[in-house]
């Protein structure tokens, strides 16, 4: 059994490498199908399963597994009623259109600029999430141009949070859904879902034709990102609030470690 780990190979990777991704993966898209930040776990765990190779094979290895997953996920929301595509499908153009903004500004200013703003915001988040002990299990009283303009906002914003930096986007865009937006959690999640899944997509069709993918690998990981997914969402649309707030603050938690170790060790993050 130990020859069998050791021997056999997956795009050159030893099986035993690969079978400890796939336990990350499955972690991450337990945790991103229920509030979002799976790529906390995922990224780093195909970072550091692809050793010294360049950090694009890895990021884009990453996407196979994330985007097919988060599919599922998506379609349990959707057939179980909790995506408003009235709201929704203008926020996927949006979202795409501020990740490309952000992209672009990514390219015109120092990474550590947004990190340190991030470390300064996220406690701030936390405390928010913390003291509103009641997440809805019902949609607030909102006119919905108001709640479509902040929906929209949301989207565009955070889309070009995504594109500048990353990691947490769809916990962030849960937590504004939720708050300012007054949706229920349920229906929150099922419009995140929809905006991921968008984003997930394109930023695939991008590194397949950047080719910078093992396939074989991220084909391998997808099965288990399509079973954390799968359980991930039929917990949160069996329990709303009560096991999705406790999940964004283990991702506001998980995030502040990363940004804060990207600045104090960076030579960990390539």
């Amino acid at each position: 059994m130990l020859s069998l780990l050791t021997e056999t190979t997956v795009d050159g990777f030893a099986l035993w490498i690969v079978l400890l991704l796939c336990l990350g993966v499955f972690l991450a898209s337990f945790m991103d199908a229920i509030a979002g930040g799976g790529g906390i776990i995922s990224g780093p765990a195909h970072l550091i399963a692809f050793g010294s190779l360049p950090a694009p094979y890895a990021l884009g290895t990453n996407k196979v597994s994330a985007a097919i997953g988060t599919v599922f996920s998506t379609a349990r929301f959707i057939k179980n009623g909790y995506v408003n595509w009235k709201l929704f499908a203008p926020s996927i153009a949006f979202a795409l259109t501020g990740s490309v903004a952000g992209t672009w500004l990514q390219h015109r200013t120092p990474d550590a600029v947004l990190k340190y703003m991030l470390l300064a915001v996220l406690p701030v988040v936390a405390v928010i999430t913390l003291r509103n002990h009641n997440w809805p299990d019902e949609p607030g009283e909102i006119e919905f141009k108001k709640q479509a303009a902040i929906v929209w906002a949301s989207a565009f914003i955070i889309g070009g949070y995504d594109g500048y930096y990353g990691p947490g986007t769809g916990t962030f865009l849960m937590i504004a859904f939720i708050r300012l937006a007054k949706l229920d959690t349920r229906h929150a999640a099922g419009g995140v879902k929809v905006i991921n899944l968008s984003s997930n997509i394109g930023s695939l069709v991008t590194q397949l034709a950047s080719g910078y993918v093992f396939l074989r690998v991220g084909l391998i990981a997808a099965v288990f990102s399509i079973a954390g997914h799968y359980i991930g969402s039929g917990l949160a649309i069996k329990n709303g609030s009560k096991i999705v707030r406790p999940a964004v603050i283990v991702v506001l938690v998980l995030l502040t470690l990363k940004v804060g170790s990207e600045l104090l060790f960076p030579e960990l993050w390539g």
